[in-house]
């Protein structure tokens, strides 16, 4: 009898993802890419919101900046949970308070209500930075980079769709059902999630303020997960600067783009995930560090073709997709490096990195309107190849230390 069975395992692990099951690679991928959408589904619909609930659109544009708030909240009080939770657990039980939330944002009668929904949605989205590291520790040390950038293809795909799904559905039915469906796809996914995933049990027992106290500890203890936090804070902020300003462009007197244009053109940013999975591959090659130079260079590069090219429509989409690509290939690297640092602190880690570069992804936002306002096309592109090149720089100084091992694929 136990002969049998150990010929059948491997003969149903055939299909699997370098020691994951490649269904729950595609699940995992799925549920990153639709929880993160959460965050951006608003975006396209503030002129609408402005005129339902008779308020400005800089008022209506708060609901951005309160999901921006409510995910930075969940990245520094939540994720650090899933090394002291079973993280199946907590899984369920953020999605169905997201699922919750979105509800009421799509029935809410009032902005007040609204602001409040998208509040608490975007503090429990943050389920898709718990899945990542969650698939990080499932995978074998030999395939976690390749893991991870499949799983994070899905997250970056869901961030560049949300806007074209978003302008699509409320153009059709309205911005409402935005929210409910979301809320709906929330609550299938809490069930799949629950029936796919494994039980993971908690990787530390310590009290839930020294989880929080260690997560600080870890920047301070790790210099290369500062490093890497930097390194795609810049990149970030490039990415956040293009997508936030594009849209002006297209709709300006250039191009004469409507809203829904401006969606679907959002879709070429989509083949940049395709990067993913190769970024992965290089990390688990070793090949961190000249991949992370090379997608620097690509970045500033991408933008100087975006400002050259400005009149042409090919062009600027050429130039996104490479700025997409470089900013996948930097944070897949930089993942793979980080969670190498304490296979005992991973969600820790995640937390930490996430939310620096996340920080940067909201000021490269904002930055990049003011610029844009202040110098139009040609100064924001000046300012997005500024960015990777200052972290080029960096880069470029960077020694090995004597003391301490670098983790793999990594030099300090």
């Amino acid at each position: 009898m136990f002969p049998s069975r150990a010929v059948r395992r491997p003969d149903r692990s055939a299909p699997q993802a370098h020691g994951v099951p490649g269904r729950l690679v595609a699940l995992l991928a799925v549920a990153s890419g639709m929880t993160v959408a959460n965050l951006y589904y608003a975006q396209p619909l503030l002129s609408a919101l402005s005129e339902v609930f008779r308020i400005s659109t800089a008022t209506a544009g708060t609901l951005i900046t309160l999901t921006q708030i409510g995910y930075v909240l969940g990245m520094v009080f939540l994720v650090p949970l899933g090394d002291r939770l079973e993280k199946r657990g907590l899984v369920s039980v953020l999605l169905t308070v997201t699922a919750l939330a979105l509800v009421v944002a799509g029935l809410a009668p009032n902005f007040p209500v609204l602001l409040a929904a998208a509040l608490v949605s975007g503090g429990t989205s943050v389920v898709a930075q718990i899945l990542v590291p969650f698939a990080a520790s499932l995978a074998p040390d030999h395939a976690r980079g390749r893991v991870v950038g499949r799983v994070m293809s899905g997250l970056l795909t869901g961030i560049l769709l949300s806007r074209t799904l978003s302008s699509l559905v409320s153009d059709v039915a309205g911005w409402r059902v935005v929210f409910l469906g979301s809320a709906v796809l929330m609550a299938v996914l809490t069930v799949a999630l629950r029936a796919a995933l494994p039980r993971h049990a908690p990787t530390t027992s310590v009290p839930y303020h020294h989880v929080l106290r260690s997560t600080v500890q870890l920047v301070r203890t790790h210099p290369v997960l500062l490093r890497r936090g930097l390194y795609q804070a810049a990149m970030f902020a490039a990415f956040s600067a293009f997508w936030t300003t594009v849209s002006f462009v297209l709709t300006g007197p250039r191009f004469h783009y409507s809203p829904v244009g401006v969606g679907v053109f959002a879709l070429v940013g989509a083949a940049g995930a395709a990067v993913a999975p190769f970024a992965g591959h290089w990390a688990d090659r070793g090949l961190t560090r000249p991949m992370t130079g090379a997608a620097f260079v690509v970045a500033a590069l991408s933008f100087v073709l975006a400002g050259v090219g400005g009149h042409s429509v090919v062009l600027i989409a050429v130039a996104a997709i490479l700025i997409d690509m470089a900013v996948q290939t930097t944070l897949i690297l930089g993942q793979h490096t980080v969670y190498a640092l304490d296979p005992g602190a991973r969600a820790r880690l995640n937390s930490a990195f996430i939310a620096m570069f996340f920080v940067g992804g909201a000021a490269g936002s904002q930055l990049g309107s003011s610029v844009y306002h202040a110098g139009g096309w040609a100064a924001l592109t000046v300012l997005g190849a500024v960015l990777p090149l200052a972290a080029l720089v960096y880069w470029a100084f960077e020694r090995p230390r004597p003391s301490g091992r670098a983790p793999a694929g990594e030099t300090h």
